[in-house]
């Protein structure tokens, strides 16, 4: 832990910078929250740097999705800035039921397409470059680029009401 914590937490605060200015979890919660539920894990069969990021990237996105639903169940509504995903995905982030839309829609994207879901995951949740998401997936950057382009264009979709 002690040789990824900065990484880490360098991300987490990247993940926050895209909440809303009051949220209430900070990039060191973040992390530790993850990392708890990492190691309540019966088996982390952690392989490789590049995978920990990974594993750690499903942890936070795990983490945001509860605090969002907590927060959503406090209060519904209200106004939507947006903010993109990548190159050309619009997320409205200042109401917290936008993340349980993405969590829902990428959850459904698994469902029709779980190696680009797992692109975006690897790259939005975990911050990996391409080049990162293809040694962990086992593909090349060029097959990480198209799945990257594919599930922004269907996530943009499913957000819009339009998939």
């Amino acid at each position: 832990m002690e040789l990824v914590y900065d990484d880490l937490r360098a991300h987490a605060a990247q993940l926050l910078a895209r909440e809303r200015s009051e949220h209430t979890l900070q990039p060191t919660a973040l992390v530790h929250e993850a990392y708890l539920r990492l190691i309540g894990q019966e088996r982390a069969d952690i392989r490789s740097r590049t995978h920990f990021f990974a594993v750690a990237a499903a942890g936070m996105r795990r983490v945001l999705v509860d605090h969002a639903r907590a927060r959503n169940a406090q209060k519904r509504g209200g106004g939507r800035a947006l903010e993109r995903l990548g190159d050309e995905l619009a997320i409205p982030w200042e109401d917290p039921s936008a993340l349980l839309d993405l969590d829902r829609a990428l959850t459904r994207l698994a469902d029709i397409h779980p190696r680009a879901a797992q692109v975006v995951e690897l790259r939005f949740f975990g911050g990996l470059k391409l080049e990162e998401v293809g040694l962990e997936l086992g593909l090349s950057r060029e097959t990480v680029k198209i799945d990257w382009r594919f599930a922004r264009a269907w996530l943009t979709n499913a957000l819009a009401g339009t998939d």
